[in-house]
């Protein structure tokens, strides 16, 4: 499964509206109804071989048909979805494989039974006989197939490696035998059917193993007792084996071993040197990629011509995906996030999903041996029924490479663009073509200082821009010459910046006035707490660098958990002039907590506090909240208090602190 269930903060899953994310407020916008008539261009990856693997996880077709899903070509026709990918450049098709697919107890919500044990647990219900039918199909549209073992009854991922029900009182040479036995009979299934794997993934994304505790690898609190290395291992080397014995004299199957977080050269490093020292049988490494979870581009590049260098494998990243609309198909919320790094990023569009989908295509080719990339279920869309699970909606059809209707997308023909062929127009005003140069459009964030009277601001040298194939990327900037030292009077000044080789002129809006905030790092961009004191559960209370949840930069003061808690942070002025103060935030969050509040205490001899009560209303819902302060003391303690319920969130930005003219 993606990168998402890694993630150790469950936040992902059970803040569904908060995470469905909006673009920048100068972004190149468009709705979802609106993305097949997007025109957008696709530069070509030069050197890419014909045989590159242009590969789409489509696990959860079955039941989005079964549910009453169509597709559609450009030409506007209802058309099968295999005859559509292989049209638009797909040659590969991954389809993952659940042990035992069905409840294993009664599953309640609010008192009430929601699904009885035995009952399908939806989410592509992807058994090997489920899955036979859309095998078969993958090879009679003449692609080649990967099968994606999870050994699990369903969903498994970095943070959840559920041992399947019928092997949980195995002992280890029993549970041995029985993977090897289950992998090799699956696969015979597959190849009696007419759909011969070519590919076969022993694992998924499994930074700390598989099939826990046997096949766990790293030590922690939730097992007295785990495999190790040592028992992860062993258990690869049964699944090998299994795919060996199926494999017989027939053509080599080819097998993956698959981790997630595909630039951290760190990981992959502690876990393959382990699995080269055992001796696994294996022939790729498979790594997931979501920029948005992972990180840059450069970093998988960096962590993959590593791993070619030490272990001489080939390299397949078997797992990405990009959003092509902020918008929700259903009511169940999105978990896309948008990706913007120090030096670059993409927007949520249809050009941003192919520029997204092609950089890392070109990543993959440009390393000795990176021989593939796999798109992750790009036609899940939204159908009744073909959710994540029996009991939720679609978490993931905004990264679709189709509409909330099916309707192929422009970026759907990046498969092709990437050889500087396969030009699409589709009958709904949308086209998809080559170019090569792409020009600034708008700068990714309002660029806006502060100065006082008569001083030079700090303009920045280099700007976060976008350009015209929807990228986002740090360039440099010459600005305008102003003499400062005449700019006496309060009030807003426009600063015109040029940017090299191009007519596009940025602004900069600089605020002159004698207030000074006295609040450093007032929105934590430097990614820590700093001055600020935290009394109260850290595991609760953190700084987040999201920029979906800020309101300006990446960082903020973040709250979450899924329990009640309270906490205090503040933060001590000392030796400040006396006067009349304001301290002002931003928050925004989901509400229904007891209480927060912002307060002012120790700026007088009284032992009294000054504070005004915060209501959440909203995700991006941001509102200013301040208090003025009496200053006597020549000190003031700042504090943000919180008093919440289970599962409150929210976020604080921007602090101020002024002292009144």
């Amino acid at each position: 499964m993606k990168g998402v269930f890694a993630n150790s903060k469950r936040i992902i899953w059970l803040l569904t509206a908060f995470l469905i994310m909006s673009l920048p407020a100068t972004a190149k916008s468009h709705t979802a109804q609106d993305a097949v008539k997007q025109n957008i261009t696709v530069e070509a990856v030069k050197g890419i071989s014909e045989d590159f693997m242009r590969g789409v996880d489509i696990s959860s077709l079955k039941d989005i048909e079964k549910c009453g899903g169509k597709f559609y070509s450009a030409e506007g026709n209802e058309e099968d979805l295999f005859k559509i990918l292989k049209d638009n450049g797909v040659n590969w098709v991954r389809l993952r494989v659940w042990n035992n697919p069905v409840q294993e107890r009664d599953l309640y919500a609010k008192g009430e039974i929601i699904a009885k044990k035995g009952d399908p647990i939806g989410g592509g219900n992807n058994s090997v006989e489920y899955d036979l039918d859309m095998a078969v199909r993958a090879k009679k549209a003449g692609m080649k197939l990967l099968i994606d073992f999870h050994y699990s009854d369903s969903w498994a991922d970095p943070g959840k490696q559920k041992m399947p029900q019928d092997w949980k009182n195995l002992d280890d040479k029993e549970l041995n035998k029985a993977l090897e036995k289950f992998t090799k009979d699956s696969l015979n299934k597959f190849i009696e059917a007419g759909a011969r794997p070519d590919m076969v993934q022993i694992g998924n994304e499994m930074n700390d193993g598989f099939m826990w505790p046997k096949g766990k690898i790293w030590e922690n609190k939730a097992f007295e007792t785990i495999g190790g290395f040592s028992g992860w291992t062993t258990l690869l080397k049964s699944a090998a084996k299994g795919v060996r014995a199926a494999q017989g004299k027939g053509e080599k199957i080819k097998i993956v071993i698959h981790l997630a977080n595909g630039g951290d050269k760190e990981l992959y490093r502690s876990v393959f040197d382990q699995v080269k020292k055992a001796g696994v049988d294996y022939d790729v490494i498979g790594l997931s990629f979501y920029c948005y979870w992972h990180g840059a581009i450069a970093d998988l590049v960096a962590n993959m011509k590593e791993l070619a260098k030490v272990y001489k494998k080939e390299m397949v990243v078997v797992e990405t995906a990009y959003a092509f609309t902020s918008e929700d198909g259903d009511s169940q919320g999105n978990v896309f996030m948008t990706y913007s790094d120090e030096n670059h990023g993409y927007l949520p569009s249809v050009q941003g999903q192919a520029t997204a989908i092609r950089d890392v295509i070109a990543a993959v080719a440009s390393v000795n041996g990176g021989s593939g990339v796999f798109y992750w279920e790009p036609a899940w869309i939204p159908v009744e029924g073909a959710g994540l699970s029996t009991t939720e909606g679609d978490t993931w059809e905004n990264q679709c490479l189709f509409d909330f209707n099916g309707r192929a997308l422009p970026s759907l023909a990046v498969w092709n663009l990437v050889y500087g062929r396969g030009q699409v127009k589709n009958v709904w005003g949308g086209s998809a073509e080559n170019a090569s140069e792409f020009i600034p459009y708008d700068v990714e964030e309002k660029i806006q200082l502060k100065t006082t009277p008569a001083t030079a601001p700090n303009l920045p040298s280099k700007v976060k821009l976008l350009y015209t194939n929807d990228s986002a990327s740090m360039t440099e900037v010459s600005w305008e010459n102003k003499d400062w030292k005449k700019i006496k009077n309060e009030g807003l000044v426009e600063v015109k910046g040029s940017v090299k080789g191009s007519d596009y002129q940025v602004t900069a809006y600089v605020t002159v006035s004698n207030q000074v905030n006295l609040i450093t790092d007032p929105s934590w961009e430097s990614g820590k707490l700093g001055e600020w004191k935290l009394n109260g559960p850290g595991e609760a209370c953190f700084v987040e660098n999201n920029k979906n949840n800020s309101r300006t930069g990446k960082w903020t003061y973040k709250y979450w958990l899924d329990s009640g808690f309270k906490s205090t942070l503040t933060r001590k002025f000392t030796d400040i002039p006396n006067g009349t103060y304001t301290f002002s935030l931003w928050a925004m969050g989901g509400g229904g907590e007891n209480q927060i509040r912002i307060l002012a205490a120790d700026y007088d001899d009284s032992g009294k506090q000054i504070s005004t009560k915060i209501e959440n209303t909203g995700w991006k819902n941001w509102v200013q909240y301040s208090i003025e302060i009496p200053v006597t003391s020549g000190q003031v303690t700042l504090a943000i208090y919180l008093d919440t319920k289970s599962g409150c969130w929210g976020n604080f930005d921007d602090l101020e602190l002024y002292k009144h003219n």
